[in-house]
């Protein structure tokens, strides 16, 4: 299976998915639009097989069901002796700026307790995040320039090679005062 072929499954895996769950809650699209924040058109354009959504709406959609992307598009019987996370896959970018670049790292069937992600922050930028859910705590490893992370009130600065490990339950920041572009590895736990 090539590429494009695994991204078409993926997004047929989607579409019956969200179709499945919706119905095994007895929602209608409109119903499910307004829980999840996505428009009722974009929903009934993934449910045909019409649309492939982002990260971000696969997300809210998630989020709706009460579930992770991860145990969304979960299929059933369906574990691969080897997953792989293409680095040319535009739709692994859960960000991309000229601020900040993530780019997920995990397969998203992954995603229940362990995120991790690829981080680029560009100078002078930062990447501040609302408090996660409680007890969720990051670790992040610079690969290339100095971080400075803060999380509530507390601070440290990284250099290449340095990790840091912190509480994410709270408002935190990782932040690129240097000259060139911060380069690191996210990891996040719940």
């Amino acid at each position: 299976m090539n590429i494009e072929d695994e991204s078409d499954y993926a997004g047929q895996v989607l579409c019956q998915r969200v179709t499945e769950l919706r119905k095994k809650n007895k929602l209608t699209l409109i119903q499910l639009a307004s829980l999840s924040g996505v428009s009722r058109s974009m929903l009934s354009q993934i449910e045909r097989g019409q649309a492939n959504p982002t990260l971000a709406v696969t997300f809210r959609i998630a989020q709706a069901f009460g579930m992770s992307i991860g145990e969304l598009v979960e299929q059933a019987g369906n574990n691969p002796i080897i997953d792989v996370v293409h680095g040319e896959d535009p739709s692994n970018l859960f960000r991309s700026d000229k601020e900040c670049q993530i780019r997920t790292l995990s397969p998203l069937h992954m995603e229940k307790n362990v995120e991790f992600y690829e981080l680029r922050i560009a100078p002078k930028a930062e990447l501040k995040s609302a408090a996660h859910f409680d007890g969720a705590k990051e670790l992040f490893t610079v690969t290339q320039g100095t971080a400075k992370i803060q999380s509530s009130d507390s601070h440290c600065v990284l250099v290449t090679g340095d990790s840091a490990h912190y509480r994410a339950d709270l408002e935190h920041r990782i932040i690129n005062d240097g000259d060139e572009e911060l380069v690191g590895y996210l990891v996040v736990t719940t």
